[in-house]
């Protein structure tokens, strides 16, 4: 490498990389910029075009061909976290462009909480609460906030992440139910929660968690039909993805009260639209998207984005590369 390198992090909404690690040996080698802003279309290919490596948080902007083909000069890509759904493998394979991660994170136990976060939130009325509070008010004479002890927690999708959730829960004193499009009742008794079908979570649960990877069988899981199946007094929370919920549907069954109430941290479209339907109802709880954003784990990623991009420039060895096949 005569010139240097030019090198692009993308995504950085938390301004958190440049913060958590020393990037001091990488700027005495290579012109290194920082983007904070989503950016898409031509606003995205100006930000990279001219970049040897690119670094992005999570799958926050999707890398596929169409992109590869308007980036001539890439030769190697970064992304924090262990997996990523919006990379084009086989583009990245055909152009010989090696992709790294920087492995394993406490994520997962962040989105656990969060998960709790928001259900609390939801069940104790917490934002309509806080906001008397603040405008020197006390009690509002509106709904009363649950009580979960005893109460049904239907978990769609079991995974690790589930299965914490639903420790929690447990420990709540409720009962735990579970589907996923492979459930077994061995599975879920191992995990323990007891194994049901979707129609029947849905029907039955005072809380509803989603924790499912998408797939195109799980796309709009929740549509109009079974939304209008959940009780009038549940909570619906995803922290997983967008996509398992027709978000279309979900605003006119909350209008119809099914489900009771919704609390949201994944959506459609990211950052959210200022004028976002949802966040003007009333049994909503909204958060950005930050299930996964704790200190932790950003020093995982700015820490791994710095040992990933020193290998790189120095000849060495690439570090947690995927494979990659044409």
């Amino acid at each position: 490498m005569s010139a240097r390198p030019r090198i692009v992090v993308l995504d950085d909404y938390e301004q958190a990389m440049r913060r958590l690690a020393d990037w001091s040996e990488i700027d005495a080698r290579a012109d290194v910029t920082v983007c904070h802003e989503k950016l898409t279309g031509d606003a995205l290919v100006d930000a990279v075009a001219d970049a040897d490596a690119v670094a992005v948080v999570r799958d926050r902007t999707p890398f596929k061909a169409e992109l590869l083909a308007r980036l001539p000069k890439l030769r190697y890509l970064v992304f924090t976290g262990a997996r990523n759904t919006q990379l084009d493998a086989k583009a990245f394979a055909a152009r010989g462009i090696p992709v790294s991660n920087t492995g394993k994170d406490p994520g997962k136990d962040s989105t656990t909480e969060h998960t709790w976060a928001l259900i609390l939130a939801a069940a104790r009325r917490l934002e309509v609460q806080l906001a008397l509070v603040r405008a020197g008010q006390w009690r509002d004479g509106g709904a009363l906030s649950a009580i979960l002890k005893g109460e049904r927690l239907g978990l769609v999708g079991f995974g690790e992440i589930g299965q914490r959730v639903g420790r929690v829960g447990a420990a709540f004193g409720m009962e735990i139910v579970t589907w996923s499009p492979h459930m077994t009742a061995e599975r879920a008794a191992a995990g323990g929660a007891k194994a049901v079908e979707l129609d029947e979570l849905l029907a039955t649960s005072r809380v509803v968690s989603l924790h499912l990877v998408p797939s195109q069988a799980t796309r709009r899981l929740l549509d109009a039909r079974r939304l209008a199946t959940m009780r009038p007094d549940s909570i619906l929370v995803n922290t997983s993805r967008a996509t398992l919920i027709d978000m279309v549907a979900l605003e006119t069954a909350l209008r119809s009260g099914r489900p009771g109430c919704v609390a949201l941290d994944v959506f459609d479209e990211e950052p959210l639209p200022r004028e976002f339907a949802l966040a003007k109802l009333p049994n909503v709880v909204l958060t950005p998207h930050i299930g996964f954003v704790a200190e932790p784990v950003f020093e995982t990623f700015a820490r791994g984005t710095v040992e990933c991009l020193s290998a790189w420039l120095e000849g060495k060895p690439l570090v947690r590369t995927l494979s990659l096949e044409a």
